[in-house]
């Protein structure tokens, strides 16, 4: 059974808590997982989640400041150690090369697993595959930074008194899916479009034309809430988002489950951030985020 769902590993900023690991989210999307961010300490809470290394396909990094990236030499050192059967394919801003070869290469191990390294520099496509197509788009923080939107192509969806009123039935609906066409009857008659799923990973930014293209139309949206309304200028200073910035985003855009994370030291009580994303004026599904969360992905509409 296909299994869509968002596994939070980590939701500190900057630092970890006594209650809040360095960052790390795993996307499963059907047989596939994409690791997000690896902060220090994602390989032992990939281990209290129940996530292998052998369940990761694809590692997306967002911008190399430590509370993102220091996980990455334990979880790629993990997935030569465990032999990983598959190719991995590694994302991260191309400015960022040296840090991620320092960290792939930070100390002695054999190499077992094809590990492959596909920078990002510009706002585009980065992966396409039959499952989903794979797009990063510039954020605006103190170092270059991407986020990622992940696309399922669009489907069609059978309608069973359209079927009913051409006949069709049994065997013959899997015909006319596969051929798009059975005895004059055309698959448009019979069907309609089903919208492919959306998924977008925001992490440190300000305000930008990237926060919005990437949550245009989501399903999920995983975006980082730093700060809350009150400590905005400090938000525009330090290049991140407050809680109800993000939560007025996600309005505009149109999102439907909204994961807010990467939250400041400073703050002890997560429900602020709630209150404040739903004063922003957010009415659909909201999570603050904690470790060891999982989140599903929304059923289709």
């Amino acid at each position: 059974m296909s299994v869509r769902e968002l596994v939070v590993l980590g939701t500190a900023s900057q630092v970890p808590t006594r209650h809040r690991n360095h960052n790390g989210y795993l996307l499963r999307w059907d047989g596939e997982g994409i690791l997000f961010d690896p902060g220090e300490g994602t390989q032992r809470q990939m281990l209290r989640a129940g996530v292998a290394a052998h369940d990761l396909n694809r590692i997306c990094v967002t911008h190399f400041h430590g509370d993102h990236s220091l996980g990455l030499a334990g979880v790629i050192q993990r997935i030569n150690l465990d032999r990983v059967p598959h190719g991995i394919t590694a994302h991260y801003p191309r400015s960022g090369q040296r840090f991620f070869d320092r960290l792939r290469y930070a100390t002695a191990y054999r190499e077992t697993v094809d590990l492959t390294e596909a920078p990002v520099d510009i706002d585009g496509t980065v992966a396409v595959t039959p499952a989903y197509t794979l797009r990063a788009h510039r954020l605006s923080h103190p170092v270059e930074s991407f986020g990622y939107r992940l696309t399922e192509p669009d489907g069609r969806r059978m309608l069973p008194d359209r079927l009913a009123a051409h006949g069709i039935k049994g065997p013959d609906v899997g015909r006319i899916q596969r051929a798009g066409e059975l005895n004059g009857v055309r698959l448009e008659d019979v069907s309609e479009v089903r919208r492919g799923q959306r998924f977008a990973f925001i992490m440190d930014t300000r305000l930008c034309e990237g926060v919005h293209a990437l949550a245009e139309g989501c399903d999920l949206l995983v975006i980082e809430s730093t700060f809350l309304d009150d400590d905005e200028e400090l938000a525009v200073e330090h290049g991140h988002l407050t809680a109800g910035q993000a939560a007025r985003a996600a309005r505009d855009a149109g999102v439907r489950h909204l994961v807010l994370t990467h939250f400041s030291q400073r703050y002890t009580d997560p429900e602020e951030f709630e209150r404040q994303a739903r004063a922003a004026g957010y009415a659909g599904e909201l999570t603050v985020a904690h470790d060891l969360l999982r989140v599903a992905v929304p059923k289709r509409r």
